[in-house]
């Protein structure tokens, strides 16, 4: 007998989503992944979990309509990670005309789901706080609903709940052979201990590794695939308040200006064909100076390169043959002693959890499974509605009365009702152990470490949290030694 019903290589966001699938299907899943959760291009996106008016543009009306499905299903299952937000669209005189771009709107409120979202409208920027940060002559800006994200906290929730259903979890773990007959036979070096796992089928999700984990790890023929860049850039705070600019740029694509922990803008995306190894991938000067070009174009404040605090990139594959697909690719292999073999890769955020189920749902004929679920069930922390948001923010400092507002938004945003877990009966920020920052709290990395897989520090500021934007290099110090002398499970 197998030791596990199903094996997945990879923990991105479509690796982490099979595995709370299968596992809360019934099957026994063990996940490996030989970096950290999202480390890849899963914790470099956009951030939106939208409809996509490029697609309405394309009249791709069904793949709209099951985006904005989909949107809604993440804001039910993930409050705390997934919030509303009012995008705007300034008209600029160069780009599409104000009845195209108002129509547009009008269909894509057409195909979102009846829910509480506002219905898109038409601003007098002039007259109203959006136009602000605005150049002149600006005077007319589309607004219409969709949600902002926290990539890499989905990713991390999502693995925290399939666990919770009984998948195995293994970060620094790395399939170095697969050999495959009637199971899969995995050798594995799992943080240096070598380790042989069976299992009767196999999920190859490694992203921009797909192609060459299929050849030299799986040793099947690889998809025809191309790779894929994208790119943002963070700047200073541009703007109040908590909209979400959507600016036409001089070549027709659509680029996204977005408040960004707090104190920062996060500008994106640009997207082109990647060459070389996805573990290096980087912002190339090219790439800063389209966003900063396509941000001066709306805003006031003017931004070069020397005002990038911080950049993000990831690399994904896409088939040569279509090289935008949100929905992603989906195959299965499988024949007369030769156990199943499921390899996915690319597509959105969005659609990630639609596109997990689609992928557990291909294995229906090799094993008996309870049926889809993942729609109806919260992810971690996630088990109140989106319109109390900001009643659990109240409730924590009611609670622990020495967060101030900032930091119980942060830390509701990042656990939800699960901050109790992290807080526990602290009465003074003293009770939390040393502090790393003016945020960071020795209690909180030791959560991380012990339920969310945190190893290093760049797990904890950077994916965890975004705390590295402002944490001073003394207290990274700190934080790393803290870190070496704590023990977290395997």
């Amino acid at each position: 007998m197998a030791d596990y019903d199903l094996a997945i290589i990879g923990g991105g966001l479509n690796g982490v989503g099979i595995a709370r699938d299968a596992a809360g299907r019934g099957l026994r899943v063990i996940l490996l992944e030989q970096g950290d959760l999202g480390a890849g291009a899963s914790s470099a996106s956009p951030r939106l979990i939208h409809g996509d008016l490029a697609e309405l543009e394309r009249r791709h009306f069904l793949r709209v309509r099951s985006a904005l499905a989909e949107r809604d299903v993440w804001l039910r299952i993930a409050p705390h990670v997934v919030r509303p937000a009012r995008f705007a669209i300034p008209a600029h005189s160069d780009q599409r005309p104000p009845w195209q771009l108002r129509s547009g709107l009008l269909l894509y409120d057409k195909l979102a789901p009846r829910n509480a979202l506002p219905l898109s409208a038409t601003i007098d920027v002039t007259h109203h706080p959006l136009g602000n940060a605005l150049k002149r002559p600006f005077g007319t800006a589309f607004e219409y609903s969709d949600c902002v994200v926290d990539d890499s906290r989905l990713v991390v929730l999502t693995a925290a709940d399939a666990a919770a259903r009984g998948a195995v979890i293994r970060t620094g773990a790395r399939c170095t052979r697969a050999e495959r007959g009637k199971t899969w036979r995995l050798a594995t070096i799992d943080r240096g201990f070598r380790q042989v796992i069976t299992a009767r089928a196999l999920v190859n999700a490694t992203g921009a590794w797909t192609a060459s984990v299929a050849e030299t790890v799986l040793r099947v023929p690889p998809p025809k695939v191309a790779i894929m860049q994208m790119s943002q850039i963070v700047v200073r705070r541009l703007f109040d308040g908590d909209n979400v600019y959507v600016f036409q740029n001089s070549d027709g694509r659509l680029v996204f200006a977005s408040p960004y922990e707090r104190d920062f803008t996060l500008i994106g995306t640009a997207v082109h064909a990647f060459k070389g190894d996805p573990a290096i991938v980087a912002v190339a000067a090219s790439d800063v100076a389209y966003l900063c070009d396509a941000a001066n174009r709306y805003f006031r404040e003017r931004i070069e390169a020397v005002d990038v605090v911080r950049t993000l990139s990831g690399a994904n594959m896409v088939t040569v043959a279509a090289r935008r697909q949100r929905d992603g690719v989906i195959t299965l292999d499988h024949g007369r002693g030769k156990a199943p073999l499921i390899t996915i890769f690319g597509g959105d955020i969005t659609t990630a959890r639609l596109r997990a189920e689609r992928a557990v749902g291909k294995l229906t004929p090799f094993y008996p499974m309870s049926a889809r679920w993942t729609a109806r069930s919260p992810l971690p922390g996630g088990d109140f509605s989106w319109r109390r948001f900001d009643d659990e923010v109240d409730g924590a400092r009611e609670r622990w009365r020495f967060l101030d507002e900032d930091q119980a938004r942060r830390l509701v945003g990042a656990y939800g009702t699960t901050v109790r877990a992290v807080l526990g009966d602290a009465r003074q920020r003293g009770d939390l152990g040393p502090a790393f920052g003016p945020e960071l709290t020795g209690a909180e990395v030791r959560y991380l470490m012990n339920h969310e897989w945190a190893r290093f520090p760049d797990d904890v500021l950077w994916r965890r949290t975004k705390l590295g934007l402002t944490m001073p290099a003394r207290d990274r110090e700190a934080l790393s030694a803290f870190m070496a002398n704590s023990t977290a499970p395997r």
